[in-house]
């Protein structure tokens, strides 16, 4: 009707619940719906459920983040008891629930204290967590243009079982370049050594240099395999 406020969302601070729609509201949360009600000024008129569905790659890239050493956090706006189902069906170590866009930021502070942290992400509230972690992943066929300019890392394809793969590119992406800066430091050393003791002449030397660089560059296309 006209000049009539409707509302959709959370129930107002301090605002209860008769039994009856709290019982169907714990057995809604249970099944892993997030619980929406709609109210006409203070009067509710409906509850609206809405569930979550786990990717079908979610759980099999959680274990495979496992099996590297990566302890996975999930960051949601979800209600406490929603969160902790999709948390266990997807096999997460830890589950942080109710979050704003500022509380997200905040844990993502806390749990750099133990380390480096990868935030993986594709929404607007998304967007402020990403860009304090040590490294932000956006998921770009579903990621939203400010999750996309604001992460670090945009997997093209909208498929998480790549997040893993891009750590372990990663990885062996520092082992190769931490390689490959130690030959032709090592190839270096060498040549300036066999230079003052006389041991090395100039075309020999140049050839040595060359040589390292044609290693170097073939070491780092060891990476397209």
């Amino acid at each position: 009707m006209e000049d009539q406020e409707y509302r959709i969302g959370k129930l107002d601070k301090g605002q209860k619940l008769p039994e009856e729609e709290m019982k169907v509201v714990k057995d809604l949360e249970k099944q892993g719906s997030t619980v929406i009600f709609v109210q006409v000024g203070k009067e509710r008129i409906g509850i609206l459920a809405v569930q979550d569905t786990l990717r079908p790659q979610a759980k099999e890239s959680v274990k495979k983040l496992k099996k590297m050493g990566i302890k996975v956090v999930m960051l949601t706006g979800d209600s406490s008891s929603t969160a902790q189902i999709i948390g266990e069906q997807a096999g997460v170590d830890q589950v942080y629930s109710d979050l704003l866009p500022e509380h997200k930021v905040d844990i993502i502070k806390k749990l750099e204290e133990y380390g480096k942290v990868a935030m993986v992400g594709d929404g607007v509230n998304d967007a402020p967590a990403l860009a304090v972690s040590s490294v932000g992943i956006a998921m770009g066929a579903a990621g939203t243009d400010v999750a996309l300019e604001t992460a670090n890392v945009v997997l093209m394809a909208d498929d998480i079982s790549k997040v893993s793969y891009a750590i372990a590119l990663g990885r062996r992406t520092t082992r190769v370049v931490k390689q490959n800066i130690t030959f032709a430091v090592g190839v270096m050393l060498l040549l300036v050594l066999s230079n003052f003791f006389g041991n090395i002449n100039l075309p020999l030397g140049v050839v040595g240099h060359e040589g390292s660089t044609i290693i170097v560059i073939i070491s780092g296309l060891r990476l397209l395999r």
